[in-house]
């Protein structure tokens, strides 16, 4: 069913979530508003979209040396509080982000952080591939709008399926987090280093 604009604004306002979230809630949901936001709690999205103007100035620096000695990551994750910066909860946590940097190699936090260049390089590429199957430019413009999704989820750490169970991206292990700790809780910079790379892999907040 089509989800209108001013359905997206009420939930989002009702709950703080992001404009895509509550699309998608409304989505699952057939519309109804008390459901989308019962399932949007349930996914921790809520709770988390609260939570995120809350300074987050305690945290540890999590690493990860892979068995092999030639693949290591540090990565820095911070929340409200040293209490929880030392719970076993949020030190798995950590830990487990750091694998996933190791193992699937993002260059960058978000979407929103992957470099223009790259990201024109990327839809010219994908364009160009669908042009060569003999797509029409209308359907080839769906096909880069795809691509590039499954691009992000590639590149992107959050939007990464997790390593251990990728029914669940780092994103969903995150709002996860925030709803069981009850703080803001941020993956910040983190750096992967391979031995025999001419440069490591950096990325900011």
């Amino acid at each position: 069913m089509s989800i209108s604009a001013s359905q997206v604004k009420i939930l989002r306002d009702k709950t703080g979530a992001g404009m895509m979230d509550c699309k998608k809630a409304l989505a699952e949901c057939a519309g109804d508003e008390e459901k989308a936001i019962a399932w949007l709690r349930e996914k921790g999205i809520a709770k988390a979209a609260k939570r995120a103007g809350r300074a987050a100035t305690e945290g540890i620096i999590g690493s990860y040396i892979h068995s092999n000695g030639k693949i290591g990551v540090i990565v820095e994750v911070k929340c409200e509080t040293d209490f929880v910066a030392r719970s076993e909860k949020f030190q798995e946590f950590a830990k487990n982000v750091a694998m996933q940097i190791a193992a699937a190699a993002p260059i960058c936090l978000s979407a929103d952080q992957v470099p223009g260049e790259l990201l024109a390089k990327e839809k010219e590429i994908f364009k160009n591939q669908a042009m060569a199957e003999g797509k029409p430019e209308n359907i080839a413009e769906k096909i880069v709008e795809g691509r590039i999704k499954k691009f992000y989820k590639e590149v992107c750490l959050l939007e990464q399926p997790f390593i251990k169970d990728d029914k669940l991206t780092i994103q969903d292990l995150l709002n996860e987090l925030v709803a069981v700790l009850g703080e803001n809780i941020q993956i910040g910079r983190f750096s992967r280093m391979a031995l025999g790379e001419d440069q490591q892999d950096d990325a900011a907040e």
